[in-house]
């Protein structure tokens, strides 16, 4: 579609308010901010340096600059050392420049009041977004391409055509700049524009519309299958303190147990192959197994799959220590929270520390010792639960499986005089 009449029809779907373009001198920024400009809208413009490309990166950013000043076009740039960043923060050149764009951008339309946030991805950018992502592996949302409106972010190029966008810069005889490596066979990105593309079109001439065409339909067909998804995951994952709960049941009743468990999982770094391994242990029973992706950590724990963060570990309880005289009021107190012992039998100070292998106690109303590891099992403890839990002892004997039970040795009888009541401080 023509991008003057592909951006009036977006523009007559969205709410009016100042757009803050995404100015990169390429063609397709500057055909539409020259669309943008010509159509009246209320506009300003942002480039970024990377400082990626020397010479040729200033060339871009003094471009801008001297193009918004010839439109009068408010403009803002910044400067960021893209090579350093990513090294400092392990993460790819790409992945960095594009988490620093936006972050950038977002500063900017805060301080320009900018409703709106409008970079310059076409239809050609979307069909090589899906291909891209169908050759690398996703999820359905993949094969939708890219989405005309996310947020504050809008694209309002999207229905016209790489060629189209160079047919109106050339009609009008406007200049912009081109960027070196985008006709490098660098990036997978390139390879596919640059290499597969063109063998696909020899195939299908209008390969890029039925692309187009297609992804729509799929994105039409998401909606619909992300709102089951989404409705079945918020009815059933539970939030409680070892992590996220999701009842193994849920999935394997499913009629689409994968798709599932990527819609949840997707999004906490696990990736296919082990999404895939994940679902084959929930029909067999290997209880225990953990699964771990970059930040996150997945349990399979007898009926449920327990997520929670790998970083994420109980911290060690805070206990307050009060001794009080027995009189005819005192009551023992009936809350896991708090622990009510024989003052006499206990030596302070207690030392608080998890609980480990070979530990013993007397639990509270039993007569003979039991292992720790055994009452946990028996109390059907997560491997999350067990690895979280404390003891407090008083030299070397558990008086307490803080928050769980207190030890027969220690109680209170009808001869104790001195009540040690231990509570666990929020």
């Amino acid at each position: 579609m023509n991008p003057i009449n592909s951006v009036s029809e977006f523009l007559n779907c969205i709410e009016k308010g100042r757009i803050l373009v995404a100015l990169s001198g390429g063609g397709d920024s500057v055909c539409l901010l020259s669309v943008l400009k010509e159509l009246g809208a209320d506009i300003c413009a942002f480039h970024l340096n990377h400082g990626i490309r020397g010479e040729e990166a200033d060339r871009d950013q003094a471009f801008c600059r001297d193009l918004c000043n010839e439109l009068g076009i408010t403009f803002y740039t910044k400067n960021a050392d893209i090579p350093a960043i990513s090294k400092e923060c392990g993460k790819g050149i790409e992945e960095t420049a594009r988490a620093v764009r936006y972050q950038l951008l977002n500063e900017i339309a805060d301080a320009s009041e900018s409703r709106y946030i409008a970079t310059a991805h076409n239809g050609d950018d979307n069909a090589e977004t899906v291909i891209f992502n169908l050759v690398r592996g996703c999820s359905s949302d993949g094969l939708c391409g890219i989405p005309a409106v996310r947020g504050s972010i809008i694209r309002p190029l999207l229905n016209s055509t790489r060629a189209e966008i160079d047919a109106y810069l050339e009609e009008r005889q406007i200049q912009y700049v081109t960027d070196s490596t985008n006709l490098q066979d660098e990036y997978m990105r390139n390879k596919i524009r640059l290499n597969l593309l063109p063998m696909m079109k020899e195939m299908n001439p209008s390969i890029m519309e039925s692309i187009q065409d297609t992804a729509q339909k799929l994105s039409e067909a998401a909606n619909i299958y992300n709102q089951n998804r989404k409705e079945i995951l918020e009815t059933s994952v539970q939030i409680k303190n070892e992590g996220y709960i999701l009842p193994i049941q849920i999935v394997l009743v499913d009629s689409a147990p994968l798709s599932l468990l990527h819609e949840w999982l997707g999004k906490y770094q696990f990736n296919s192959s082990q999404i895939k391994d994940i679902y084959q242990c929930l029909k067999q029973e290997q209880s225990g197994k953990r699964f771990i992706s970059n930040e996150w950590e997945l349990l399979r724990d007898r009926g449920n799959l327990i997520l929670r963060h790998s970083q994420e570990e109980a911290n060690v309880p805070e206990i307050s220590t009060e001794t009080i005289e027995i009189n005819n009021d005192f009551v023992v107190v009936k809350d896991k929270h708090i622990a009510c012992l024989d003052a006499d039998k206990v030596t302070l100070p207690l030392e608080i520390r998890k609980w480990k292998k070979g530990d013993k106690f007397v639990p509270f109303g039993m007569k003979g010792k039991k292992n720790v590891s055994d009452y946990l099992t028996d109390k059907k403890f997560s491997l999350f639960q067990k690895e979280n839990q404390y003891v407090a002892c008083s030299e070397d004997k558990i008086v307490w499986l803080i928050g769980e039970r207190t030890d027969d040795r220690f109680k209170i009888t009808d001869k104790t005089q001195r009540a040690l009541i231990l509570k666990i401080q929020e």
